[in-house]
């Protein structure tokens, strides 16, 4: 199954559809900075997005089953591969995000899926209640942070062309480079967000993704920064492009 054409071209549609996530996040950030964004700056809000084009329902199932082909891979690596136990962390991790993210696809193909910024912020307004609730906020944010740093260690390290095989061209690389270096930043604005929500006991300031884009376009010359972190999630779709042909199965 591992080596069986289905199996890799189910892979390679996963990779693209993880793209198209991306560059739609990067086009409702963009349309933020410009003031005209209709979309919560998120994957879901990329998802419904995607759901409003011609044939979106229909994208969206093809969407959800590439996103769940990666969690079959990612958990068939685990089970055979011979990975080291950061790696076997690291495919924890993304089948984790490729799950959380087909079920989102799901739901908004089956016209659910509601704000995942509000849903967010009421889980921490729950938390903040006691000092537990607050501590567990606290940690989460530093784990977030650690996610960012590292995606900025493997833009800076080039770590990200392990993923590959057949080498890589130096434009993959260069995508690959920026795309993560911009989700580092993102990572780390978001993980800085939920540790002064449960600081300062404001769930509003816990809201993920699109609270941390919100809040970089308020910051001096935000439009600017938020065009350039923008144009570097979409650098990170047009990476996903290249590792689907290349992807290390």
């Amino acid at each position: 199954m591992r080596h069986s054409r289905p199996y890799d071209g189910a892979i390679t549609v996963g990779l693209i559809a993880y793209g198209i996530v991306h560059l739609l996040v990067a086009w409702i950030a963009l349309q933020l900075a410009f003031g005209n964004s209709s979309q919560e700056a998120s994957q879901e809000g990329a998802l419904r997005e995607l759901a409003g084009q011609p044939l979106g329902g229909t994208l969206l199932w093809v969407v959800a089953v590439g996103l769940f082909a990666l969690v079959v891979w990612r958990i068939l690596a685990l089970v055979w591969g011979h990975l080291d136990l950061h790696k076997k962390l690291s495919s924890i991790g993304r089948a984790i995000v490729y799950l959380a993210l087909g079920v989102s696809a799901v739901k908004v193909a089956m016209g659910g899926g509601g704000s995942s910024t509000g849903e967010q912020q009421t889980i921490s307004s729950r938390l903040m209640a006691n000092g537990a609730g607050r501590a567990l906020i606290v940690a989460v944010g530093i784990a977030i942070v650690a996610l960012g740093c590292y995606h900025g260690y493997k833009a800076i390290t080039l770590k990200f062309t392990e993923d590959l095989v057949g080498g890589a061209s130096d434009g993959t690389i260069l995508l690959g480079r920026i795309g993560y270096f911009a989700k580092g930043i993102a990572f780390v604005v978001v993980g800085g967000l939920f540790g002064w929500a449960a600081i300062s006991y404001d769930p509003q300031k816990a809201g993920g993704l699109d609270t941390a884009l919100h809040t970089i376009k308020d910051q001096p010359f935000g439009p600017v920064l938020l065009t350039v972190l923008a144009a570097g999630i979409a650098a990170f779709g047009g990476y996903c492009f290249s590792w689907s042909r290349n992807a290390r199965r």
